[in-house]
Formats: C-alpha cells, structure tokens, sequence
C-alpha cells in the first residue's frame, strides 16, 4: 500500500513539471501503457502510471475553464454570489464569484476586487454587476510566490474587478441554513461585533473560522520567525487535535451512562469525525482543513469497523485520498509539511518500547518535528526557527488545548449569552496576550533565525535517511554520523561571480520597478516595487524572497530612484527585512528614518572591479520622474544603465552632458517604456543590444507604448518586457552577456504564456 501510494504520487510529481501538457495522443497511448501494465501486474508501475493520468485530464479540465483570451479586457454583465469571506483593505475589498448568469461564457468561479464600494461586502450576496477581466496572470520571480499556480489549485479562472457604471445591484442573499459561507459570515460579523475593540479578534477570527486577513503583517514576521505560523491558520493539526479531544471526552461519557448498544469507541469515532467537519465547515473547507478531514474520515472508519490498520497504511491510504481529491495538492508546501509531520510523529512514536508519558512524548514530537522538517523549510522558504522548539513546546498546548476549544464553545455560546460568550473571550484573550508577550521576545533574540541559500532537491533526499538515523531508537549505533547527511543542506553551491562579472535580475513587480544588481560580493537593491496597503507591498513579496533564495545576508546599497509609490513602496519592508548598509535615493527627506544620503551626479564607487556611478540628477527638478537617480554599472565586460522614471528633458540633458559615454549594452527603459521617454536622441547616444521593461500586465497606462516599441525596434536592440518575461536575468561575464526570461525558462503549464 504505501509503495503504491508513493508511486502514485511520483506520476502526479511528474506532471507538475511539465512546461506544457501532453496532446490527445500521448494520453491515448499513456492509458494503453497502463492497460499493458495492468495485464502484467506491474503494480508499481501501475500506479505511477495512473497518477500520471489522473494529473494531466485534471489539469485539462481546469485549463479548458479558463476566459477565453479575445474576452480579456471587455465590460461583461455577470450574476453570481460572492463564495467566501471578501478581504478588505482601506482601497478594496477581493472576493472569490461564482458566476451564475452571463451572456458570453465565463468560467464558473472568478475572482474580483471591488475598489471603494458604497455597501458591505458579504458573504453569500447575490449580484448584479459588470466585471472587466483577464486571464490567470501574476508576477514571476525567482523566490516568490507563484500567484498563478495559487489561482490554479483554487479553481479560479480569471481574474478582474467590478465597473462602477452600471451601478451594481444587489439581488438578495443565501439563507445560512443553506450556505457554510453565509454562516461564517454570520460569526464574523457577531465576533466584530462582540470584540470590536479586543487587539486578540484578529487571531481569534484565524483560529475558529480561519479569517486571518486581520492579522498584521508584523504578527506574521513573529509568528514566522518564531515557526508558530502553523498555529494561527486552521491546519490539520488543528482538526486532529479537537477531533482527539472530542474523541476522548465522547469514549468516556458514553461508556458513563452505561448505554453500551453501541460500543463506547465507535460512538466516539462518530462524534470526532462530526466535531471535525464542523470545524472545518468554520474554516470553509480550506484545502488543508479538506485533507485533515479526509486523514481523520479514514482512521475513524478503522476505529468503527473495528479494522487493525497499520498507521503507516492509514497514511498511505489518506495520502491516495488526497490525491484523488485533488491532485494539485502536491504544489502547496502545506502538503509535504502536513504529511512528513504526521509521518514523523508516527515514526518515533509508534512501535516503540516502553511507555511514554505526557510531557515526555510532547518533547519527543516537537524535537521530531523540529528537526525532521527543517530541512523541507530551508528548501521552501530558506529560512528555519531556531527557537521554534521551544515556542512550539509553549504555544501548541496553549492553541490546542485551550484557545481553541474554548473558543470554539464561546461562538456556541455566542448565540444563546452574548454575555456568557464575552467572558469566555476574555479568558481566551488573556492566554493569547501572555504568549503574544513571550514570541515578540523569542523573535527579538539576535539568533531567532537562521537563513540560508536554497538547497538543491539533491540535498534536501541526502536528508531524508538522515532524518531517520537521527530519529531511530536509542540503542542504534553511530546515530551522530547521521549529522554527516545534512551537510549537503548547509554547503549549498550558490553561483560564484568573478571580479568584474555583473548578474543583475529585473524583478517582476508589475507596474513598478525593482532591480538586483550582484557582482563578486556584493549586493545592490535599485527601487522596489510598489506599496498596496499597510500590510502588502513588493519589498516585502518578492524583493525579499527573491534575496533568501540567493542566501543574500546583508544589502550593501539600496538605490531609491524617486518618490513614487511604484518605485519607493517597499522599501521600509526590504530594509526591515535585511541589514542594509547604506541608503542612497533623490527623496531623502521620504526616508529620513533610515538617514540616507542624497543621490547626485558624479557619486562613483568600486565594487570588484565594477565602476557605479551616479549619472543624474544634477539638481533637484521640479518634475520628480525626471530627478530619479540615473545609475552606470559598467566593468570591462559590459554596460548597464538604470534610469528610473527619467523623460525627455532629463535624457536630453544626459545626453547633452555624456554623449557617447553613454554608451551601454543593457537599459532598463525609462518610465515602464512610457511615450514620455526613450526618446530618439537617447536611444541613440545609448545604442543598447538589449531593453529590459518593467510593466504590469495589461496595465492601464498602455506600456510599453508603441511607438517606443518601434524606436528600439529601429536602433536594432531586442527588448524584452516582465508582464510576458516575468524576471530578467542578465549575466555579463568575461566570456559571454546572457539575457534569460524566467517564464520562458522555466514557467509550469499553468502559468500564463
């Protein structure tokens, strides 16, 4: 069983690698291969085989669902019901719709932003509206998160936002007696109300109906930092804890009374296997929650039918579940680490001699699990908790057994005693308080966490054996060797610039900037990328990510070229985020709390053989695009020029100043390729082979513009733009200058080509 299940999920593995789906043709013969294996009893193979298919006639099913490409960007009047809880910030509220009426064929389930609405958003509504929307699209970088394979594993077929004209008309709404949405929303709207001025109702929220859009983005920092992340979001951790305890309470209540018509253990397997549907229902049915209750479903059925399963077998057959359910669940990393975790648990605690108590199998879990998905951590996110261990050993049992339960009994409790259900929040929130105080502190210590570059997937299977030596029974010989294993983790193989060798990557920030320049050792950071909210912007989702990937631990320099948002928005986030040694931007006074220093012209240092220097401005203008710091790259290699929002009175006055030093292999295009910039006379004096262009797809300023597009057409350079390339790399070393396109490169079948 489990090799078939692991085989299983090695075919769905495969398929996600794929740039682009197989034909009619190949599945043809594919099901034929599986006919013939069938016939031989190549089971393993088999099995392969079959999640092989199972992944590619799912994914087609989902990618023939999506907006047909000639409906991008037209007016289109919809019906449908808002299918979950909306997210609002103080400029939107977002919300995923199920299309229920339409004209034109739309797929049946969008998602849209509303921005400034005049009426509450909520749950379960019936509308009227008309909706502008285009296909999947989201930004790609090295490192960051991939908004187009999200959309993907939730169904959603195109993205878009509402028209403001026609006016919107709300039609009614979904009784909660017939809609889990609807019923969330009722609790929400109850909890805002009871707690409205309670600094808990954020985490309560997350914790019993899995809202966590009002938890800020400095509670994230701490929680990831303190590796409690999994904590606040509604998991299977989480299901299987209360299931237990529903279990237990159920067993010895039922064999209290006496009634044994129906045995103690199976009506117990009942009432957890309820409990935990309800609380996933609370959640929405979140993919994690939908896993959990499938793992949960198939342990109790063994409890009920009283079968003997072999927990490794139970797994197995939940994994096989899972997969059949949705097979795209292999591309979350809540999958692996849901799924290694349990196994882990399992492994060093069934089968074991002896009997453990309490307090004595709570360390050896959270020491399992600790060290045991480290690895699987470095490899996703780079980073790893050191004081995970002890904040997990504190706040788990807190979560599990106390918040959450009780929480839960107040919402009961909610609707019957408001009063009564105050109370109990009030409890609730003196225990949050008091493991709020303790994780800041843990998060603040100077070794919280340890980053690292990304470890190859070679590295990370060296680990696995490793894992479990380490993690084997006492009494195994030479259990440290294991350690030996993990070094590959550790001495991960980054890629070693030479002196006077540039890597610079144009980031993918849509309708905005941001660039990483790398040469020998050194990092520079030049813009980055817009802000969207208090709790959102691009330094914080892709600038960052992106240098964890590369096992950057600190930024030498950090260029902001001008003030707007769309260049200077991430740049508290970055610098709170990387020890940043120097700041350098045309808006100082915007920065101020990072003492930075004014850019001008004439500002030159050496870096590995590589010349900066400050080309603009020459004096503080009154257009601010044109006082954007004008930054030269250049070694004996090759030339970059970065040039901010910069128009034509600017690059007149460059080239003016410069002339044929100007000269460059590489522009970033002035002002996102705008009619504004890349004026002849400047293209010329440059005479780039390659323009890199940083804009948002289907933006609504119409860049790159046209015309600009046929000047660089006309100096023979080849331009390349992030909406259709995701992120630039340019490689200029001693032997060669290499331009690569991330999406082109290596972009899934998923993502918007």
């Amino acid at each position: 069983m489990i090799t078939s299940a692991l085989s299983f999920l090695a075919g769905l593995l495969l398929v996600q690698q794929f740039s682009s789906l197989p034909n009619s043709q190949w599945l043809i013969a594919a099901g034929i291969m599986a006919g013939i294996l069938a016939g031989l009893r190549y089971w393993r193979w088999l099995f392969f085989m079959l999640g092989l298919l199972w992944a590619i006639v799912f994914a087609m099913f989902e990618l023939a669902d999506r907006l047909p490409e000639p409906l991008e960007g037209l007016d289109i009047p919809v019906e449908g019901i808002i299918a979950d809880l909306p997210e609002s910030d103080e400029r939107q509220t977002r919300f995923n719709f199920i299309v229920t009426q339409s004209e034109q064929k739309l797929p049946s389930k969008i998602r849209l932003s509303w921005y400034y609405p005049d009426q509450p958003i909520k749950a379960g509504q019936r509308w009227s509206i008309t909706v502008r929307l285009k296909r999947p699209h989201g930004s790609l970088n090295p490192g960051g998160f991939d908004y187009e394979r999200w959309l993907f594993t939730e169904g959603i077929a195109a993205t878009g936002y509402v028209r403001p004209s026609p006016k919107p008309v709300l039609l009614g709404r979904d009784s909660a007696w017939t809609s889990i949405a609807v019923w969330r929303q009722n609790i929400t709207d109850r909890l805002s109300g009871l707690l409205n001025d309670s600094p808990a109702l954020a985490l309560i929220k997350a914790l019993t109906i899995g809202d966590s859009a009002g938890i800020t983005q400095n509670q994230w920092e701490v929680f990831r930092t303190t590796g409690t992340t999994h904590l606040v979001v509604i998991s299977g951790s989480h299901i299987g804890l209360i299931a237990g305890l529903a279990y237990f309470l159920a067993l010895r209540l039922w064999a209290w009374t006496g009634l044994l018509t129906w045995s103690p253990q199976r009506v117990a397997a009942v009432v957890a296997l309820t409990v935990a549907v309800f609380y996933a229902g609370l959640a929405g049915f979140s993919v994690p929650t939908q896993r959990a209750v499938i793992m949960l479903a198939i342990v109790m059925f063994a409890i009920f039918s009283q079968r003997n399963l072999h927990p490794f077998n139970t797994l197995a057959i939940a994994l096989f579940a899972v997969l059949i359910a949705d097979p795209t669940a292999v591309l979350a990393a809540g999958f692996w680490l849901s799924f290694l975790a349990v196994s882990l648990i399992v492994y060093v605690i069934a089968g074991r001699l002896g009997k453990s108590g309490y307090l004595e199998e709570m360390v050896k879990i959270n020491w399992a699990t600790s060290v045991g998905l480290s690895p699987l951590l470095l490899f996703f996110f780079q980073q790893v908790s050191v004081c995970s261990p002890l904040a997990n050993f504190v706040a788990v049992p807190l979560i599990s057994l106390m918040v959450v339960p009780v929480s839960l009994l107040a919402i009961l409790v909610m609707f019957i005693s408001p009063l009564l259900a105050g109370k109990l929040f009030l409890a609730v929130e003196a225990v949050l308080k008091g493991l709020w105080w303790m994780l800041v502190h843990l998060a603040e210590l100077p070794f919280a966490t340890i980053s690292h570059a990304q470890p190859s997937v070679w590295a990370l299977l060296s680990a696995i054996p490793g894992i479990l030596i380490l993690l084997a029974p006492m009494g195994v010989p030479a259990r440290w060797l294991s350690l030996v294993m993990f070094l590959p983790l550790i001495f991960t193989e980054s890629k070693h610039l030479e002196k006077g060798d540039i890597n610079m990557t144009l980031l993918d920030v849509g309708q905005g900037l941001s660039v990483v320049v790398q040469t020998a050792h050194h990092w520079l950071v030049y813009d980055t990328g817009a802000k969207f909210s208090a709790e959102s912007d691009l330094g914080q989702s892709v600038v960052l990510p992106f240098l964890r990937l590369q096992g950057v631990g600190k930024l030498d320099k950090l260029i902001i070229s001008h003030g707007d948002n769309d260049h200077i928005g991430g740049a508290a986030s970055l610098m709170r985020g990387i020890p940043t040694e120097r700041v350098l931007t045309s808006v100082p006074q915007q920065l101020s709390k990072y003492l930075p220093v004014g850019c001008e012209a004439g500002q030159s240092w050496l870096w590995d053989d590589v010349r900066f220097t400050i080309l603009s401005p020459t004096q503080v203008l009154a257009s601010e695009n044109d006082s954007s710091c004008v930054l030269k790259i250049q070694s004996e290699y090759g030339v970059v020029l970065l040039t901010g929002d910069i128009e034509e009175a600017s690059e007149s006055r460059l080239v003016k100043n410069y002339g044929e030093s100007l000269k460059a292999n590489v522009l970033v295009a002035p002002h996102h390729g705008s009619k504004t910039s890349s004026t002849a006379g400047f293209l010329q004096a440059i005479q780039p082979e390659y323009v890199l262009i940083s804009a948002g797809y289907r933006n609504q300023f119409g860049h790159p513009h046209n015309d600009v597009l046929l000047r660089y057409q006309q100096i023979g350079a080849k331009w390349l733009n992030s909406a259709d390339s995701g992120a630039i790399t340019v490689s200029i070393l001693d032997n060669a200058r290499a331009v690569k396109s991330l999406r082109n490169a290596e972009s899934k079948y998923w993502n918007n080509k």
